[in-house]
């Protein structure tokens, strides 16, 4: 069968594969990073996503003439091949483009872009969320070879400092750093109970696991990765009906999935509003209070400018909703 090379749409992007032949499509930056089940959604307009599956494990769908899985990372310069394919019209509707999404910018350049992400959105679509942040934010681009890529994570329900990549050499640069532990992140969060000040540090090695459902399960375990937090009391708070509550600032020393969220649990303290880690029955009363989300904010980021050097730091305003809960409490020690 003869292959052709899909050609740009006046949106940048490539067009919808040729009901007739194949298509080659090469991975420029835009997708490069991407989820191939993601980068398919999106080419592949109206056709059914549970076809797309069915023809990715049959091998019709091949990246640089190899078989993939559809959880496989696109690189720059993939040449991914799809079939003809025709566009259903009795099955599902078709995907809908990501809605862009309008973020407060604290700090922007010509290879670096960094938000202030709220709670409940996810940084990238995967596990039944179909855009995150990365997606939605890339919609807003107009270029063609505008490239927008996650320099590292934030949970779901974690707002705060997020960092994205604009060039690929400040990708590489960004998460070297992040390997060489350049970088010095501060998250505040608020926590069941009265934290004793002495305690300053958590030092409990974590263990990760996967669901069924593709969620991530941490705990405690002798035989995890090291995992450090240092902690400061910023604040003790007493509530008549809902007892005491620490507002604590959590230092990442080490960068583990979940690692606040755990080490504040299994010292006894979990913060409040988690729905993983934290009390069910506590996060509900706080819910009434006003605290429908998890009280965990990036709020200050330290790291080296990736082109000059340069020492930056970055900083998040509490959200308007943890802010509240703060001014309703009433302050009894720091």
């Amino acid at each position: 069968m003869h292959n052709m090379h899909a050609h740009p749409n006046e949106n940048g992007g490539n067009g919808p594969p040729s009901p007739l032949k194949a298509t080659l499509h090469t991975v420029g930056e835009r997708d490069a990073g991407q989820r191939l089940d993601n980068f398919l959604i999106r080419i592949c307009k109206g056709v059914p996503k549970s076809h797309l599956y069915r023809i990715v494990r049959s091998g019709e769908i091949r990246v640089n003439k190899g078989r993939v899985d559809v959880q496989y990372r696109l690189v720059l310069g993939d040449l991914v091949r799809i079939p003809p394919l025709r566009i259903s019209e009795t099955h599902e509707l078709p995907p809908m483009d990501a809605p862009s999404l309008d973020l407060p910018v604290l700090y922007e350049d010509e290879g670096m872009l960094i938000v202030n992400k709220p709670s409940g959105i996810a940084v990238h679509g995967g596990s039944g969320i179909s855009h995150g942040v990365v997606e939605r934010l890339r919609a807003g681009l107009t270029g063609k070879n505008d490239m927008l890529e996650l320099a590292h994570r934030l949970d779901r329900e974690t707002s705060g400092v997020l960092v994205l990549a604009k060039k690929r050499s400040y990708l590489s640069a960004l998460q070297e750093q992040i390997r060489a532990r350049s970088w010095s992140k501060h998250y505040q969060c608020l926590t069941l109970g009265e934290w004793p000040e002495t305690l300053k540090q958590v030092d409990l090695s974590l263990m990760k696991t996967d669901g069924p459902n593709g969620e991530k399960k941490v705990y405690v375990h002798p035989e995890g990765q090291v995992s450090l937090t240092r902690f400061k009391r910023l604040a003790l708070f007493r509530h008549p009906e809902l007892g005491a509550v620490s507002l604590m600032q959590a230092h990442l020393i080490t960068g583990r999935t979940h690692q606040i969220r755990v080490h504040t649990s299994a010292k006894g303290h979990p913060i409040l509003g988690d729905d993983r880690y934290g009390q069910f029955a506590i996060n509900r009363i706080w819910s009434k209070f006003g605290l429908s989300r998890m009280f965990l904010h990036a709020m200050r980021l330290e790291l080296n400018h990736p082109k000059t050097g340069e020492r930056i730091v970055i900083e998040a305003p509490l959200p308007d909703m943890l802010g509240d809960i703060v001014k309703k409490l009433t302050p009894y020690a720091v």
